[in-house]
Order: structure tokens, then C-alpha cells, then sequence
């Protein structure tokens, strides 16, 4: 919906309005056109149901409006005495609509007066909740909004089970385009695992659908800061193939801000020229300068003669390796006990089998329990992920022969962006040079660079793209040049070697971008293993995202407060009781 069709909306929204309430209006002693006027209206309501002129302001805003509607029905009708629950279910069930059946059918009083406490216990319980998530669906919408690290791109600068408050309004908050979608939820309901807003997702019909017709265009608010390199950035993933989080199929085409949530280091911004050269990022040909809090890690192989143990990686606390297990036998039912630990289970050549883990292994009391006799591999080269702090501590210890990063060689097609491997072979540690474009910028387009700004300019922009041997259509015409309509970035994670990031999909549309991590309120260890099975990070709780140096918890100085606010609550409470008897 662009601006020209959102005001028609508007206007028809204003016209339902006035034929459904004029009348009630005039029994206020109000005339019966200023329920035509938009806004003023809303004003004069407000007056007539005895409420703060301010919430007519609610009633523009997405996606609070939809809570803000149902109540302003219910507030209409009991001011004319309406207050009975079948009452107040009537007018939520048709949508309003029963407002008409007593503007045109009932010979209704107006209660000036009315009484806005709630008449019971469960009304005004009920009458709490509901504001209460007014308040919480418009800070988690235009200010703040909690995250969760699920996955470990950004292993160990952020970490999987680490809880974040990202904030909306450092780069403006995005206004939500999907005006009919459930609240402070994104893209699915909990527990139901169903779709959290009302649009068509199938790309065949995506653009002609009338659910589609009532979306929002792009608006951001203004903010007082922009995307900057080196930033750790919340935006909605471009390349969306998740229909729920964890749940991959087909590509699906969901709206900009039900895309799911991707964070990544923003490495870089609009007009740059980015390239990776054996893993390194080059920003304008020269070495991108990381933030000293970022902890990069790489892929490398350890080598010692004697044999590289697990014990020596557990204690750099290094990542992403395998164990291997060696025992005479097993049965059925000792398998099966190990299966939730075993990647997979090969047979040896004399007979053994061989279990392969991840680098937690095999618990010990699982072992003992079984009565397994195993021995666990130690070869002379192994592959782990490592910050450059592990790689310096495996370096100085005398067990250690060489640490060598692994880098997949420059030439080497590994399926990156945007994957043409006959004209651009570029892989994660050899990747292009590639131009980041700026709005109002214009590149040559061919078929050889077409490639680079084809989803831009289609998917991104909304143009139809066609290539016809060696030319270029774009909208039918043919083009040897093509203009940016916005900013775009180029986002990767610190985990270089296990991040799906740009090198994959691409650039990042600036609408695309949700907000900026700010604060780390809390973190577990063992995320994904179970509730049961989360093991507080203290040093990470209450810790700051951005700045430099070492992060600092404000944890106990929070814990202080929360003291003192008790204690003070306590005395003054005291104070006002003996004063009061």
C-alpha cells in the first residue's frame, strides 16, 4: 500500500466511523459533523468516553492500534450504558459493528459521569493486562527489544545464550509495515507454531493479494546514529528461507519485518569497495581494522608429534572439533544410551568401533554407567576453531608442534556470492572485490556484472530483471546502467569460518536494518542442551555490547540498587504507617 492508497484507507476508515456514531454523538450534546472529522473526532470521542485526548495518537500508530481499537468499543458503548460482558463481547466480535446496532436501533442514554473504575475484581484485572501490553507492545516496537543469541556466528564476541536489549531508536525505529500482526511476537506465535501476522506468503500471488494491500510503505523514525562499520548489527535477513526459526524449506516471501532476525559486525557501509584476501577484510585496499573487543575466530590445524589431545583444546576453551572414541564392542541397548552424544559410528579395520562427538565428548558418568571400556584418539593434526588469544596459548605450550589457520584457496569456488562460479570463483577467505552500493549511485550493468545487483534491483527494489545472452532488461528495457534507490552493507559474522553472512546472501538493504545490541542483561552456557542444563555466565551478565576494553559487569552495582530501592521501600512504608496510626 503506498501513501495515495493509505489515505484512501484512512478516509474509509473516517466514513464507517461517522455513519456508525453521528447520532450517538448528537445524544452527547455534541453535532453530529464533527464525527466526520478526522482526527477531531477522534478528540471529541475521547472527551465523550472520558479518556485522555492522547489516545487518539495510539490509534494511529501500527500495530498498537489493533489493542487500542477493541478498547475504545468497549469505552463507546458503555458510556451509553452498555456494561453487561455480552455486550461487551458483541462489540469486540463484530469488529465495532454493534456500535451501529445501537446508534441506529437502541434509544440509548448518554452517562456522562460513568464511573471508569472497573465494576469487579476480574475486570479490573483484565483492564491491567491489557494496558500493560500496550505499554510493553510500544516500547518493544519503537524502543527497545529483547533478543536471544541462537546460533554462533558471532562465537565468542557474542555467545549463544546470551540475552541482549537491542535497541530501536540509535538508528530510528522501523515502523512496522505489517499493520496485522499479534503483538511483541515476530514472525510466529509461541507454542502454536503458526504464522504471528496476516499476509500471503506465496510469491506467485505475493503482490496482488488483498492481505498484502493493507502493508505499510517503508518508514523509519529518525535516530541519532547511523550503521557504522564495526557496529554488531539486528537486521531482517534478506535471503529469508525460514518459515519458523530453526525450520528451513523452500523460499518463502515474507514481509520485510516478519523476515527473521539475523545480528552480524557491520564490516561494511555504502559506497565501499570490500574484498577478503586469505580470510582478511580489506575495506578501500586497505586492512579493516577490528574492534578490540571483537574475537575473531578461524578454522586451524594443530599439529604435535606426540599427538594433539582434547584435554589441551578443553583448556584454551577452543571450539568446533571432533572426538573420536575407540571401544572392543558395544550393544544395542550401550548405543543407543550413547546415541544423543555420537555423531556417528564407523567399523574399524580390526574389528573396533570407532564414535565420533563434537568437543564435549562423552561424559564421564555416562561411561562409568556403562561400563565402557574406551579410549579416545589423540592424532597428530587436528582442526579446531580458535580466537587469536587460543591460538597464542596453544602456540607457547611445549606440547604444541604448529598452529596453522586454514584458508581455502583464492580461485576456489565455495558456493559464496553470488554464486556464478564461472565468472566469479570467490569463496569465504577469497572473495571479491565487490562494490557496496550507496543510494543515488549508478553502476554499468551487464551480464557480467548483473549478477552482483540482480536481487537488488529485483527483489530489493521491486523491478523486473531479464537477461537475454550477452543484454541486460530491466522493466523491458534494455540498460547498461542501473541507479540505487537505497543503502545497502555488508554484514559478517566473528566466526568467520561458521557464519552464513553476505560472502552467502549478499548485501543488506538499509530497511532491512531492525536495531542496534546495547545491553547483555544475561547469558547461559549449554543454550541449546535444555533449560535443565543452563549454566549462568556471570562475567556476561550486566555487561555493556559496544565500547572497547575489556567488558565490565554491572551486575553488583545493579543487585546494590535493587537493595537499597527495597530497603527505602521498607522504611518509608514504616514512616507513613506510624504517621498514619
Amino acid at each position: 500500500m503506498d501513501g495515495t492508497q493509505w489515505i484512501i484507507f484512512i478516509l474509509i476508515i473516517q466514513i464507517i466511523h461517522f455513519l456508525g456514531t453521528w447520532k450517538l454523538y448528537q445524544k452527547t450534546g455534541r453535532k453530529a459533523w464533527e464525527a466526520a472529522i478526522p482526527i477531531y473526532n477522534g478528540i471529541v470521542l475521547m472527551k465523550i468516553i472520558n479518556r485522555p485526548w492522547w489516545w487518539v495518537l495510539l490509534l494511529f500508530i501500527p500495530i498498537i492500534n489493533l489493542l487500542m481499537f477493541p478498547v475504545v468499543w468497549v469505552e463507546t458503548i458503555r458510556s451509553f450504558g452498555k456494561n453487561k460482558l455480552a455486550h461487551t463481547w458483541a462489540v469486540i466480535l463484530t469488529l465495532g459493528f454493534y456500535i451501529y446496532y445501537i446508534n441506529y436501533v437502541e434509544d440509548v442514554t448518554y452517562i456522562e459521569d460513568r464511573s471508569l473504575k472497573p465494576r469487579t475484581g476480574l475486570g479490573e484485572w483484565v483492564s491491567s493486562i491489557v494496558f500493560a501490553i500496550v505499554a510493553a507492545t510500544f516500547v518493544h516496537t519503537y524502543f527497545i527489544q529483547p533478543y536471544v543469541i541462537p546460533t554462533g556466528s558471532l562465537e565468542r564476541t557474542l555467545r549463544i545464550g546470551d540475552f541482549l536489549f537491542v535497541s530501536k531508536f540509535h538508528y530510528g525505529a522501523r515502523v512496522p509495515m505489517t499493520t496485522l500482526a499479534a503483538p511483541m511476537v515476530h514472525d510466529t506465535l509461541p507454542g502454536l507454531k503458526t504464522r504471528s501476522y496476516i499476509a500471503d506468503v506465496n510469491p506467485a500471488t505475493y503482490k496482488t493479494s488483498w492481505k498484502n494491500k493493507l502493508r505499510l510503505p517503508y518508514l523509519r523514525l529518525p535516530g541519532f546514529q547511523t550503521v557504522k562499520k564495526n557496529d554488531i548489527v539486528v537486521f531482517s535477513l534478506p535471503a529469508d528461507t525460514l518459515v519458523q526459526f530453526f525450520r528451513a524449506d523452500k523460499p518463502v516471501k515474507k514481509p520485510i519485518d516478519k523476515k527473521s532476525n539475523y545480528v552480524k559486525r557491520c564490516v561494511g557501509t555504502p559506497g565501499d569497495s570490500l574484498a577478503v584476501i586469505n580470510g582478511t577484510v580489506y575495506i578501500n585496499g586497505e586492512q579493516f581494522q577490528l574492534s578490540d573487543r571483537a574475537k575473531v575466530m578461524y578454522d586451524h590445524t594443530i599439529y604435535a608429534k606426540n599427538g594433539v589431545s582434547s584435554r589441551l583444546l578443553d583448556e584454551v576453551d577452543a571450539s568446533d572439533y571432533f572426538r573420536k572414541y575407540i571401544a572392543d564392542n558395544l550393544n544395542q541397548n550401550q548405543y543407543n544410551a550413547l546415541a544423543p552424544f555420537v555423531l556417528g559410528a564407523n567399523r574399524t579395520a580390526d574389528g573396533k568401533i570407532e564414535l565420533v562427538t563434537q568437543e564435549k565428548g562423552i561424559p564421564t558418568d555416562v561411561i562409568r554407567q556403562l561400563r565402557l571400556a574406551l579410549t579416545e584418539e589423540k592424532p597428530r593434526s587436528r582442526v579446531a576453531n580458535l580466537t587469536q588469544e587460543m591460538v597464542q596459548a596453544l602456540r607457547e605450550n611445549p606440547a604444541i608442534d604448529s598452529v596453522v589457520r586454514t584458508v581455502e584457496p583464492k580461485g576456489e569456488y565455495g558456493g559464496a556470492f553470488p554464486q556464478r562460479p564461472n565468472i566469479y570463483p570467490w569463496n569465504n577467505d577469497n572473495f571479491g572485490p565487490i562494490y557496496i552500493p550507496k543510494a543515488g549511485t549508478t553502476v554499468k550493468i551487464d551480464y557480467r556484472t548483473i549478477p552482483l545487483y540482480k536481487k537488488i534491483i529485483r527483489d530489493y527494489e521491486g523491478n523486473e530483471v531479464a537477461v537475454s545472452g550477452q543484454k541486460v532488461y530491466i522493466n523491458g528495457q534494455e540498460a547498461s546502467s542501473y541507479t540505487f534507490g537505497q543503502d545497502y552493507y555488508w554484514m559478517m559474522g566473528d566466526n568467520r569460518d561458521h557464519s552464513e553472512d553476505s560472502r552467502t546472501w549478499g548485501y543488506v538493504p538499509a530497511d532491512h536494518i531492525v536495531g542496534k545490541p546495547v545491553f547483555l542483561w544475561m547469558s547461559f552456557d549449554n543454550f541449546n542442551e535444555g533449560i535443565a542444563n543452563w549454566k549462568p555466565r556471570w562475567d556476561r551478565i550486566f555487561t555493556t555490547v559496544g565500547g572497547s576494553g575489556e567488558p565490565v559487569s554491572y551486575l553488583k552495582y545493579f543487585l546494590a540498587l535493587l537493595v537499597g530501592w527495597f530497603i527505602f521501600n521498607f522504611i518509608r512504608k514504616r514512616r507513613k504507617k506510624k504517621q498514619n496510626g
